[in-house]
């Protein structure tokens, strides 16, 4: 093929080349081959667009118009024909592996990614310990005084930070991971090893027992250092939630990642979302005090429901009085912040819908939206 992908010999070389050697020698003005000399390189030096000019003729075009082409279309028109009995060859599926086998490999090839990854893994738990005793060590023990409404503001406070100090660290983090993971995805898939709800399979469940182990670290901690009421289905709603709430962070950053051209871009569209999730909390401004036009951005908050399961799990259903405002603690939370403590199941279905919805986004994202240059 000379420039332009245009053929200027199809057909077997020969011993020696001689089949191609005779062919451009049989061309009028080509100059013959010297004994010894490499049959490849000769054919590139007679064949070049110098040569054309020189010459004046387009070897394109014999080719064309040579017994050698027509006697090649005549073959291919042979073998174009099928044989009587037979049929078109025919694959089922376009990938050779079914599809629970394609999920299966993704997720054991995210787990080797992410096991050979410790600045993003290690470096994750480093931080989760650290931002553990802080809030442990600044809320010390505060998780059983609630006498006065500044103690569940207190309480309501050490939960919130850390919602969005890990919460935002956790999806920040996982979006470079999840852009190169993107990259290798693109050129695999287009090599036709497996589709894009393996790949977002294996990449949503790996996180899963990381986000499990970051979540029971922390809540341990904070937990016993805060001095919560110490009961199964108290510390069990605290451990559920906040894993919950992580996972969903984290989904979240994998969405942005997905729905957008890099991570540079990513980072812009999710910050806008972590600052309306914190003007909405419910701890900046409490439901009932919001306007009323406002409050359905409040419902479709996840961090406001985070921030509702933790704090009615834990103080929506004490009775013990208030002194500054005449009522139990969960008459409170009722007035100001609008908390009842039969609601909680609802915030935990809630939270683990955004995680479902998230993962399942990112996924159709990745299927949909292909960003590559080339």
């Amino acid at each position: 093929m000379k420039r332009g992908g245009k053929e200027i010999y199809v057909g077997s070389l020969g011993h020696h080349s001689c089949h191609l050697i005779r062919y451009f020698e049989s061309i009028s003005g080509v100059s013959k081959i010297q004994d010894g000399y490499n049959p490849a390189t000769w054919m590139l030096e007679v064949t070049n667009s110098a040569q054309e000019m020189m010459l004046g003729l387009d070897f394109t075009d014999l080719y064309k118009k040579s017994d050698l082409y027509r006697r090649n279309k005549t073959l291919i028109s042979e073998l174009s024909v099928p044989r009587p009995g037979t049929e078109d060859l025919h694959f089922d599926n376009q990938y050779s592996q079914p599809f629970w086998t394609q999920c299966m490999a993704c997720l054991w090839k995210q787990h080797w990614s992410y096991w050979r990854n410790p600045a993003y893994t290690a470096v994750r738990y480093i931080f989760t310990i650290i931002i553990a005793l802080a809030i442990g060590t600044m809320f010390w023990d505060l998780g059983a005084k609630v006498s006065k409404s500044q103690d569940l503001f207190n309480a309501m406070g050490s939960m919130y930070a850390p919602v969005l100090f890990l919460g935002f660290q956790n999806a920040s983090s996982v979006m470079p991971v999840v852009a190169v993971e993107r990259t290798v995805y693109y050129r695999e898939r287009a090599a036709g090893m497996y589709s894009a709800i393996p790949y977002a399979f294996g990449q949503t469940f790996i996180e899963i027992p990381y986000v499990f182990v970051q979540a029971v670290s922390f809540g341990v901690i904070v937990y016993a250092m805060i001095g919560f009421e110490w009961t199964v289905s108290k510390f069990f709603w605290y451990l559920f939630i906040m894993f919950f709430t992580l996972l969903y962070f984290t989904f979240y950053g994998m969405m942005s990642v997905a729905i957008t051209p890099n991570q540079h871009v990513a980072q812009i569209v999710s910050v806008s979302g972590y600052g309306m999730w914190n003007l909405f909390s419910g701890f900046i401004v409490p439901r009932p005090s919001m306007p009323i036009w406002w409050r359905w951005y409040y419902w479709a908050d996840p961090v406001a429901w985070t921030l509702y399961g933790l704090v009615a799990s834990q103080f929506g259903d004490l009775q013990n009085k208030i002194t500054d405002s005449d009522e139990t603690a969960k008459q409170f939370l009722r007035r100001y912040f609008g908390f009842r403590h039969d609601f909680i199941g609802v915030a935990a279905v809630v939270t683990v819908a955004y995680a479902v919805v998230f993962s399942v986004t990112f996924a159709l994202a990745i299927k949909v939206f292909n960003f590559q240059k080339r």
